[in-house]
């Protein structure tokens, strides 16, 4: 799986999240995961997988008649570049102004801002 930038619409990340958590998918099996949130025809489902398989964010191998699916982007991958991007974008690439955004308009317990210190004492010491 290579780093590249990968933008995603919300159908492909839910999709992608389908397949992280049951790789070799069908259609019909990705379209009754995503049944409960959205009720998409067999077609459409088809055809995103289609234009997915084309950008290089899954492929399939054929098992009979049906086309089984699988991720070929990592979460992490997506995480990354979608992380990246919101920095880019939104804060001219400031880490600082990202962090203290979300601070500010986001709840965030206790636990979190211990686990926020502890991760900003590892970044100290690699910055040595």
């Amino acid at each position: 799986m290579s780093h590249r930038p990968t933008r995603l619409g919300d159908l492909q990340l839910r999709i992608l999240q389908i397949l992280w958590d049951r790789p070799d998918a069908s259609v019909n099996d990705v379209q009754a995961a995503l049944k409960p949130d959205r009720d998409l025809a067999y077609t459409t489902i088809a055809t995103m997988l289609r234009k997915m398989e084309q950008r290089g964010l899954v492929s399939h191998r054929e098992e009979g008649r049906s086309f089984l699916y699988r991720a070929t982007v990592a979460a992490d991958e997506v995480n990354r570049s979608a992380g990246d991007h919101f920095v880019e974008r939104l804060f001219e690439g400031s880490v600082a102004d990202a962090v203290s955004h979300l601070l500010q308009t986001r709840a965030v317990s206790r636990a979190e801002l211990d686990q926020l210190s502890q991760l900003i004492q590892q970044a100290k010491r690699r910055a040595r």
